[in-house]
């Protein structure tokens, strides 16, 4: 029996925490390392003293090139931002989001594609591509038409949940997400429950080597630039579903199959944010430090959850993650599977 396809999760996913320094980049910048491996997506978020937006950037797009999920903003090139990917992690300069002195602390949060994007002719319309089939993960850069469409993603697996945006408009991020269904988006930069748009997907389900778009804008603007970050379920990797929340400080628990290294989750039958938690900022159950990837609030304690051997239990009754009968959906990436291939099962934290 397989119990995972990834014995070494840390070589795919990993977070890391660092402090702000101010360095510019003419004077040799700040160079964060201990990844593991050479990211092509990473996330930052500064975490304490005052507010800051979030700060994404990808290596299909290019170093620089800054995206923000708490933002609507279309893409802007920022020479003080992340800029360069190196084989254990990545250069920032003194832009304030990503490297500001001053007791200022960040959380890196870094994927690992297929390295070099190339070209993917499998939909209707060609994109470009970096995969890992074995993570299933791919960043897919494309153009939009505006009619019908279908785009080629590489991950040779049905993705679950894909975050689009356009990159040369201001317009919220739009969601696909499986629990909800090919008729339902969510934006990704707000706190919208799950809405109805037969025009975001055309109603149709991706398939293991594209997913559609509809006529809206948000997701086929015509002759414009979009980005799309692509995730399956691996088994002992990652995992993608829904819950129901019981209203419960000993609130419900799922399983996932790894002891997690990062959850996020959004409820979605009503309007609330998307909640984020890590092993590396909170090194011990009840992981509680918090933070949004719709707010630039800084982090807040008391709506944690358990990162348990098979998964996660919410252990308040917020709404946020936990509302007696609430909706949500999840997406988890792991620190450990709960048995590796060799059937040797996992520690609990």
């Amino acid at each position: 029996m397989a119990y995972t396809d990834i014995d070494d999760p840390a070589q795919y996913f990993n977070t890391v925490l660092y402090a702000g320094n101010d360095t510019a980049i003419g004077s040799g910048g700040q160079t964060i390392t201990g990844i593991g491996f050479e990211p092509n997506w990473v996330w930052v978020k500064r975490r304490n003293v005052d507010t800051a937006h979030h700060a994404i950037y990808d290596s299909v797009r290019g170093a620089t090139k800054q995206l923000s999920s708490s933002q609507t903003n279309a893409e802007s090139t920022q020479s003080e931002g992340l800029t360069a990917f190196g084989s254990d992690g990545f250069t920032v300069g003194n832009l304030g989001r990503v490297n500001e002195a001053g007791g200022r602390n960040y959380a890196s949060w870094n994927w690992k594609a297929g390295g070099s994007a190339s070209s993917n002719s499998d939909g209707s319309i060609t994109s470009s591509v970096s995969a890992s089939t074995t993570a299933g993960f791919s960043i897919v850069s494309y153009t939009g038409t505006g009619s019908n469409a279908t785009v080629g993603h590489g991950l040779g697996a049905v993705p679950k949940m894909i975050f689009f945006k356009d990159r040369e408009t201001a317009v919220d991020w739009g969601v696909y997400a499986e629990p909800n269904g090919n008729t339902k988006e969510m934006y990704l930069s707000t706190t919208d429950a799950a809405g109805t748009n037969s025009g975001a997907f055309n109603s149709t389900t991706p398939t293991s080597s594209v997913f559609t778009i509809g006529t809206s804008s948000r997701y086929n603007p015509s002759s414009k630039g979009v980005i799309a970050y692509c995730f399956a379920d691996v088994k002992g990797y990652t995992k993608i579903g829904s819950y129901t929340g019981n209203g419960n400080a000993d609130g419900t628990f799922v399983y996932t199959g790894f002891r997690p290294a990062w959850v996020m989750r959004k409820r979605t039958d009503s309007a609330n944010s998307w909640g984020m938690n890590d092993n590396k900022r909170n090194t011990f159950n009840i992981t509680e430090e918090l933070l949004l990837a719709n707010s630039n609030n800084a982090a807040s304690d008391g709506t944690g959850i358990d990162m348990l051997s098979n998964g996660f239990k919410m252990r308040s009754n917020s709404s946020l993650h936990n509302a007696s009968g609430g909706t949500y959906i999840y997406m988890a990436f792991a620190e450990s599977p709960f048995v590796n291939s060799k059937g040797v099962p996992t520690n609990a934290r």
